[in-house]
C-alpha cells in the first residue's frame, strides 16, 4: 500500500498515554519502545516513509507495525507466539526479573548476578540468562563517559564534522595526533608460540628498555599516515612535524590539521611557523573529546597489531617495528568512513545531558 493511501490511524485517550508510558519508561523493551514511537508518530499523520525518517527505521517496519495496531491495537505490538516447546516463565516473572534488573539491587550489591536473581524470581539461571538477552540486558558490564565542559563544544564539533563530511576544494585534512610513551618491552621468558587449543603465552613479567613518542597525521580522504618518531612531544617537536606534513603534502593545496588542545598545539613558537606557512590552518577538537579525532582509531589499529604483542629487546627493535608497520599500513592505506553528522552528535550529547541532570532515579 502506496503512502497516500494510508488508512487513518486514530487512538483513543487510554492507547495514547499507555504508548506514551512504553515509549518513555526505561524499563519498557526497547522493541516495543520503538513501536510505540512508531504507532504515535503515524497516529500524528505522518506517512510511513516521514516517520522511517523520524525515527530512523525503514519503511517496511514502519508499515509492519502500523498494519498490526490497526488490525490488534495494543496486543498487535506484542511479538508473535513462536512454536516450541511451551513457556515454563510466566509473563509476571520475565516482568519481575527486566524491572528488577533496571531499578533493584541485590543487598549488599551493586547488581545482580544470574544465579541471584534467579533465586529471588523463582527461575533458572539460565531463564534469567535467556530473558537478559532478550532484552539486551548486561548488569555487569558498565562504561565511563565524560560530557566536554567546552563552552565552544557545539562550534567545534561542527567544524571538525564538517571536514570530514564536507572536506574544502583543493585542500587535504589531516587528523593528527601524538601517541606519547610507547614502552619498549622485552619479555623475562620466551614467548610460547600457538598451538591448536592453546593460545600463544608469554610471561607475565618484562624488561622496560624505554619508550618513544609517535607522531601520526591521518590523511581522512586516502588512509595514509605521515608519521615522525620523537623521544619527546614537545612544541618544538610538533613544529617539526608540521614541517614534515608540509614537505610530504603537494604544494599548492590547503592544508587543514585536526589537533586536541595540547598546550605544545598552541605555543609561541608554533604559532610562528603558522604564520610563515599561511596555507596551513588547526582545528582544534573540544576537550575530552579525543573520540572525535579519527586518528584516535588508526592509534588503536596500530596498539592492536604492534606494540601490544610485540616483543622489542631495544628501543631501536621498537622503532623498527613501528616504521614497518605504518609502511606496509600505507601501501595498502583505507581511510575511516565517518558518518554521523554534527546534529547527530549534538542530539546525542543533549540526550545524556537531559538523563544526568535528571531527577535522580
Amino acid at each position: 500500500m502506496g503512502d497516500s493511501r494510508l488508512e487513518p490511524l486514530v487512538l483513543s485517550e487510554t492507547e495514547r498515554l499507555t504508548l506514551l508510558g512504553w515509549a518513555r519508561r526505561r524499563t519498557t523493551a526497547q522493541g516495543l519502545a520503538k513501536r510505540a514511537r512508531i504507532v504515535l508518530a503515524c497516529a500524528d499523520g505522518f506517512s510511513n516513509t516521514a516517520v522511517a525518517a523520524r525515527l530512523d527505521t525503514d519503511r517496511a517496519t514502519v508499515r509492519r507495525w502500523r498494519t498490526r495496531f490497526l488490525r490488534d491495537r495494543l496486543d498487535g505490538l506484542s511479538d508473535d507466539a513462536r512454536p516450541g516447546v511451551p513457556r515454563t516463565i510466566t509473563d509476571a516473572q520475565v516482568e519481575e526479573v527486566v524491572v528488577r534488573t533496571l531499578e533493584d539491587v541485590p543487598a549488599g550489591g551493586t547488581h545482580w548476578s544470574k544465579r541471584g536473581l534467579a533465586r529471588q524470581v523463582g527461575i533458572s539461571p539460565t531463564g534469567v540468562h535467556r530473558i537478559w538477552r532478550a532484552f539486551g540486558l548486561q548488569p555487569w558490564r558498565t562504561e565511563d563517559f565524560k560530557i566536554s565542559p567546552d563552552p565552544l563544544l557545539i562550534d567545534k564539533i561542527r567544524d571538525v564534522v564538517g571536514l570530514y563530511l564536507a572536506p574544502p576544494a583543493h585542500a587535504v585534512v589531516f587528523s593528527m595526533d601524538e601517541k606519547p610513551q610507547i614502552q619498549a618491552l622485552e619479555r623475562t621468558a620466551p614467548v610460547l608460540p600457538m598451538l591448536p587449543g592453546v593460545p600463544e603465552r608469554r610471561s607475565f613479567d618484562y624488561v622496560r628498555h624505554g619508550t618513544i613518542d609517535l607522531f601520526a597525521a591521518l590523511n581522512t580522504a586516502t588512509g595514509k599516515v605521515i608519521s615522525r618518531l620523537s623521544a619527546h612531544h614537545r612544541a618544538v617537536d610538533f613544529r617539526d612535524f608540521l614541517t614534515d606534513i608540509d614537505r610530504q603534502t603537494e604544494p599548492g593545496l590547503a592544508v587543514h590539521v585536526i589537533c586536541d588542545n595540547l598546550s605544545a598545539h598552541k605555543a609561541p613558537v608554533v604559532h610562528k611557523w603558522l604564520l610563515a606557512h599561511p596555507r596551513f590552518t588547526l582545528h582544534f577538537t573540544p576537550t575530552y573529546s579525543s573520540w572525535i579525532n579519527q586518528v584516535e582509531r588508526w592509534f588503536a589499529e596500530l596498539q592492536r597489531r604492534c606494540p601490544e604483542r610485540g616483543v622489542f629487546c631495544s628501543l631501536d627493535d621498537l622503532r623498527t617495528a613501528l616504521d614497518e608497520w605504518i609502511k606496509v599500513w600505507n601501501e595498502a592505506a583505507r581511510p575511516f568512513k565517518w558518518t554521523k553528522t554534527a546534529d547527530q552528535i549534538i542530539d546525542r550529547i543533549c540526550h545524556y545531558c537531559d538523563r544526568v541532570s535528571g531527577p535522580a532515579h
